[in-house]
């Protein structure tokens, strides 16, 4: 026995082992370099300066915008995600009308090119695209949707689109796997429709649901491709994100706030997540 787990031992280090160098050549090294160089003066021949380049990070405007920015684009994102692709989920697991054309089309979004898409959202929200267009036609007076605060809707409502089929589908394998006998004891026992979402759909959707939430909280911060492709380096003030802000630093090549920046978003979303992973743990005690 003992030598048949040191040969399948040995079979498994075969196996793990270059997926291991490659996640430290590419993921843990350079990680671990920008955390270095965010406490150095320069990259090349600096010296050690400890924490004085985040606090030059914490005071810089351009930083603190960029920061409530993002946490305000996450705030209003996810939950609004969370509760549309539940609902969605909830709806395609009943038996409805062409029902597996519509789970091929929330996943579409998932395998079109974002570049390809963006000209179709440039269109529509443009000065004078389609939907000042359609706006006019009712009597509404024009908005420039990507100079003013709207800019902001657009973003969300590009990131509910591109990510909603992904959370769609997680959920309703989740609730694929809840027992219909839950439902149907829980009418018996007089539960309405509330109760039962309540009590049922949402207890035992408690591990889907913890990781859709972190999963889309890792997105929220990911926006910046689309958001780079419609407005540019530069874009309307409440939609200038974390991401934008490290690429316009990557330009001007000051790696010092570079790394700074993406070690505390770093730091921010492990934060995060490590809070969901203690609500987790409680509810589930709570549960047994």
């Amino acid at each position: 026995m003992k030598k048949w787990l040191r040969k399948d031992a040995s079979a498994a280090m075969f196996f793990l082992v270059p997926s291991g160098i490659g996640f430290a050549l590419f993921y843990l090294i350079p990680f671990a370099m920008g955390v270095y160089y965010s406490f150095m003066s320069h990259s090349v021949d600096g010296h050690f300066v400890g924490l004085d380049n985040y606090r030059e990070l914490l005071g810089s405007a351009s930083f603190l915008k960029a920061a409530s920015n993002t946490l305000y684009f996450s705030t209003i994102s996810v939950p609004l995600m969370i509760i549309l692709s539940l609902g969605l989920a909830m709806l395609l697991h009943k038996n409805v009308y062409i029902q597996k054309w519509l789970r091929t089309a929330y996943v579409m979004p998932l395998v079109v090119p974002t570049a390809s898409i963006i000209l179709i959202w440039q269109i529509l929200f443009d000065w004078n695209g389609s939907l000042n267009a359609w706006l006019g036609s009712f009597g509404y007076g024009r908005v420039d949707w990507m100079k003013s605060e709207s800019a902001r809707i657009v973003v969300i409502m590009v990131y509910i689109w591109k990510n909603i089929g992904y959370n769609v589908i997680l959920f309703l394998a989740g609730l694929q796997q809840i027992p219909k006998d839950y439902y149907e004891t829980a009418r018996i026992e007089g539960a309405g429709r509330l109760r039962q979402f309540r009590s049922v759909t949402l207890v035992y959707l408690t591990s889907t649901m913890f990781f859709v939430v972190i999963m889309s909280i890792i997105n929220s911060f990911k926006v910046f491709r689309e958001t780079y492709l419609i407005a540019g380096d530069y874009p309307q003030d409440s939609i200038y994100m974390m991401q934008h802000y490290m690429n316009n630093m990557f330009i001007s090549l000051d790696i010092q706030k570079l790394t700074a920046a993406a070690s505390l978003m770093f730091v921010s979303i492990l934060l995060i997540v490590l809070a969901l992973f203690a609500m987790e743990r409680r509810h589930r005690k709570y549960m047994e």
